[in-house]
């Protein structure tokens, strides 16, 4: 993973702005966490098994029908000013069409959980993301870490942070509350 921070050229530009601005090579996402430009490059394919795990028990067991997206990008408030996250998943209830007609970047109103899966650079999954979902009142934040192997929900966001946490190592169970209301298997999720 590459992290670039660039201070403006002009006073005039923002680092906001300047992340706007630019053109992220083709499969590689782009985000500004905590004031950094963070670039991260295509996951590997444990990754994407994690992902795919977890949409399928979504799908299958949620008490609500959910509509999700996948790197789907979301307005954050910070202390270091406006982020813009990229989550491997957000999951709104179906009926609220969130997603539907939505930009580029959006704010997170109305998202029920995001979900992060470990790559290159897990601090940025474990603290800052983790700070500006709960500072975006994101109800549930679902952090699957590979290096520590182990899923951890967060809930119950107060200002920037969540205030109830639950682990359980790979091979556990995660019990999701409501809307999603089912227990995640996670014996699936080794590599």
């Amino acid at each position: 993973m590459t992290v670039m921070t660039r201070e403006p050229e002009a006073p005039d530009v923002s680092t906001l702005e300047y992340f706007l601005s630019l053109d992220t090579p083709e499969g590689y996402r782009a985000e500004l966490i905590d004031g950094e430009i963070v670039v991260t490059p295509p996951p590997n394919g444990n990754h994407e098994h994690c992902i795919s795990r977890i949409v399928e028990q979504v799908f299958a067991r949620s008490s609500v029908r959910m509509d999700f997206a996948g790197h789907k990008g979301l307005i954050i408030p910070g202390d270091t000013g406006e982020g813009r996250f990229i989550p491997d998943l957000t999951f709104a209830p179906r009926d609220q069409h969130l997603f539907r007609d939505a930009p580029p970047w959006m704010p997170p109103r109305g998202v029920a959980m995001v979900v992060e899966v470990t790559s290159s650079s897990p601090d940025h999954d474990r603290f800052g993301k983790r700070h500006g979902y709960a500072s975006a009142k994101i109800p549930l934040y679902l952090l699957v870490d590979r290096k520590k192997a182990q899923v951890t929900l967060f809930s119950d966001p107060v200002r920037n942070d969540y205030i109830t946490q639950s682990r359980v190592p790979f091979g556990g169970s995660a019990k999701l509350p409501p809307p999603f209301s089912f227990t995640l298997e996670t014996e699936d999720f080794a590599a």
